[in-house]
């Protein structure tokens, strides 16, 4: 048999071959679909007109319904999506389904998928939102997909995938404590731009990526498809398993995958991570590079800690150590990923402090555990960009628009990076306040 890679492992598991390679188009199984607010409505419009008005979707345990995006706002329209959800949810009789408003609100898809046990190590899990690659992290094949295919999903359970070659990028020392996965990913999209990676796995691994643990993991997969990837893959370790085993749904049987020696790489590239800087995208592109101490001192307007790349217990804590005792010079918004998470700001404590306290107390406004301004939305969304400023934000786009309004500037960058520059009003190097 060849050797393959993760990616090539997992889709011949799920069509059924002992082995594919790049380039080969299979019928792959699906163990998890998800779908949200955004592209539920038109998922299930289309797997009602290919399939029928009556007809019940291939597995109700294996779709997940997560209203997230568009939920905190007084918008008819986005009102009207989640709506649809609960319909259909209620129509269909599915298991897990994560009403905002009731108990099981949860918050941002990608990262309520791991915290609710639906992300398992050598399973195929697509989602309608392009950021499903973010459970690559636990050793799976994660992408997103378009509502069309989606709706196709909902009634087969399949979905035709052609295999995608695989980029391995290995991060070799150790990790110093200025350097966030944020700015790992952000080193790799700005060396290969952001169509480098277009339909290839991104595989990731070397000390400096298990050294991360699994949030931080997750936002180095989140990105990939910042790069054009198809997907983004972490091999599972003891702390992927630990993570997982707590939490997996139904305690579903899974087998997870690594790499054979000798499988084929389209491209790799090693960075020694002792010798990199904090790294930055500016407008209007995340593969804009630069690194801090080459932009800083650049003026902006707000602070924006959030979103699934930058809204995990990880990230806050890390900028929690910087606002300790401190206050912002600018508008600062702390948007929790997931009820969860949020939770966790009144637990988590850094100097005695909750972390919500710390946030409070530094002039920060925090907001309901949602997409909230990451992908801008309706005007009263918290934190949206309504005029034209400059901000700074652990998001994982900056296109035109992106975050509201569309002559706003957004530079992307790491929770230190941000909290740092939430403090000067200026982008700062985080590594001035951590020596």
């Amino acid at each position: 048999m060849p050797a393959m890679t993760m990616t090539e492992k997992i889709l011949a598991r799920a069509s059924g071959k002992s082995s594919v390679a790049p380039g080969e188009n299979v019928w792959a199984n699906v163990d998890v679909l998800m779908t949200h607010d955004v592209c539920g409505p038109g998922t299930f419009g289309v797997f009602k007109k290919e399939f029928g008005k009556d007809a019940k979707v291939w597995d109700r345990e294996k779709v997940v319904l997560i209203p997230d995006h568009y939920i905190f706002t007084k918008d008819a329209m986005a009102n009207r999506n989640v709506d649809v959800l609960r319909q259909f949810a209620k129509e269909q009789d599915i298991t897990y389904f994560y009403d905002v408003g009731t108990e099981r609100y949860k918050g941002v898809c990608h990262i309520a998928l791991p915290e609710e046990g639906h992300t398992r190590p050598g399973e195929v899990l697509l989602g309608t939102d392009s950021h499903t690659c973010t459970a690559g992290a636990f050793g799976e094949f994660a992408t997103g997909i378009g509502n069309t295919d989606a709706g196709f999903v909902l009634g087969t359970g399949k979905l035709w995938l052609k295999v995608p070659p695989t980029m391995r990028f290995v991060f070799k020392g150790n990790l110093p404590p200025y350097l966030m996965a944020k700015d790992l990913i952000l080193a790799v999209i700005g060396d290969i731009g952001v169509d480098g990676a277009t339909y290839r796995a991104m595989e990731f691994d070397g000390d400096g990526v298990y050294a991360l643990n699994i949030e931080e993991r997750m936002t180095l997969c989140n990105m990939a498809i910042e790069a054009g990837g198809k997907n983004g893959i972490i091999a599972a370790d003891q702390v992927t398993f630990d993570y997982v085993n707590k939490r997996n749904a139904g305690q579903k049987p899974y087998q997870a995958v690594r790499t054979d020696p000798g499988a084929t790489f389209a491209f790799e590239k090693v960075y020694d991570v002792s010798k990199l800087e904090p790294v930055i995208a500016k407008p209007h592109s995340p593969d804009n590079k630069a690194f801090v101490s080459e932009v800083k001192g650049t003026k902006l307007d707000r602070a924006y800690i959030g979103s699934c790349t930058g809204g995990k217990l990880t990230d806050f804590k890390a900028a929690a150590e910087l606002l300790n005792g401190k206050s912002v010079k600018i508008d600062t918004f702390v948007v929790p990923a997931t009820t969860e998470v949020a939770r966790g700001l009144d637990t988590e404590k850094v100097g005695g402090k909750s972390l919500r306290e710390v946030f409070l107390a530094a002039g920060a406004k925090i907001g309901d555990a949602s997409c909230a301004a990451c992908l801008g939305g309706p005007s009263d969304t918290f934190g949206r960009l309504n005029t034209p400023i400059s901000c700074i934000s652990t998001t994982n786009r900056n296109f035109p628009g992106r975050m509201g309004h569309k002559e706003a500037k957004v530079f992307l960058a790491s929770p230190l990076t941000v909290a740092a520059s939430a403090l000067a009003g200026t982008i700062a190097d985080c590594r001035d306040l951590l020596v």
